[in-house]
């Protein structure tokens, strides 16, 4: 299960790719505009302000994060939030641009994902997607060796043999082009000024709403498991991301991929 609230936390620093991908996607007057992976719709909703004249939807495999998008907006309004999952999705002919952001890492074999996308699109209608791309930095590794000790194998080894990987800009460009897209494809490493409460460690409250899912999903059933893992993952995290004054630096690579459909069919 996902939490709007905790994943809200950092809304700005999780807003800011959303928003840089979207500067790359020059559409101008679009019919329909999807977002696959809409969570609790906050960025959803600046579609509809740039776009005033386009159907747009969102689409969330959590039931909380629709809950929370149409409890935001009111209800029904201007955009038309469902539950569904992204593997699912096919664009018809009436969309123009497809956002995806932040969702694709989740995916399993989101390379034939992207590729049908991209040959469903009509000509001159936009695919933009940002994926995280920091699966193998100091947080996660971290994350992982803590569930492979004795005291967490039994029930969290199979989370921390998992590993995840994205493609880098080079293959999302491939991916595009061989999908009949021209491709704008890039990375960056943006550096999160995380606040120092006092309280958990920033990056702990970080991953809370996103990498610590699965492991809270496993200790759930063993009362104060979770309790006890955060405490132990949170010395890792001080060590690899110490405070400096009031806030912790905390580098984050993106990776980025916006593609235009050409006229020629691949």
């Amino acid at each position: 299960m996902w939490n709007p609230e905790t994943y809200l936390r950092f809304a700005d620093e999780r807003g800011r790719p959303f928003q840089d991908l979207l500067a790359r996607v020059l559409a101008e007057q679009p019919r329909q505009v999807v977002d696959l992976g809409c969570g609790p719709g906050n960025l959803t909703a600046t579609l509809a302000a740039r776009w005033p004249g386009a159907q747009v939807s969102g689409v969330d495999s959590s039931v909380e994060m629709i809950d929370k998008a149409l409890a935001d907006q009111g209800g029904p309004g201007p955009v038309a939030y469902r539950v569904g999952d992204v593997r699912d999705y096919l664009p018809g002919p009436e969309v123009d641009v497809i956002v995806t952001n932040a969702v694709l890492q989740w995916v399993p074999g989101q390379e034939e994902l992207v590729g049908r996308w991209a040959r469903a699109l009509r000509p001159g209608s936009w695919l933009a997607l940002q994926v995280p791309g920091n699966h193998d930095n100091p947080a996660h590794r971290a994350l992982r060796e803590l569930c492979l000790t004795s005291r967490w194998s039994a029930l969290l080894g199979e989370i921390g043999e998992q590993t995840r990987s994205v493609p880098g800009p080079q293959e999302y460009a491939r991916l595009l082009r061989a999908g009949g897209c021209t491709a704008d494809t890039w990375e960056t490493t943006y550096v999160h000024q995380l606040p120092v409460t006092g309280g958990p460690h920033p990056v702990l409250t970080w991953l809370t709403g996103t990498a610590l899912r699965p492991v809270r999903a496993a200790l759930a059933a063993t009362p104060g498991a979770w309790e006890a893992y955060c405490a132990d993952l949170e010395p890792a995290l001080a060590d690899a991301y110490p405070a400096d004054g009031d806030v912790v630096d905390f580098p984050f690579r993106r990776v980025f991929a916006v593609g235009r459909r050409t006229a020629e069919t691949p």
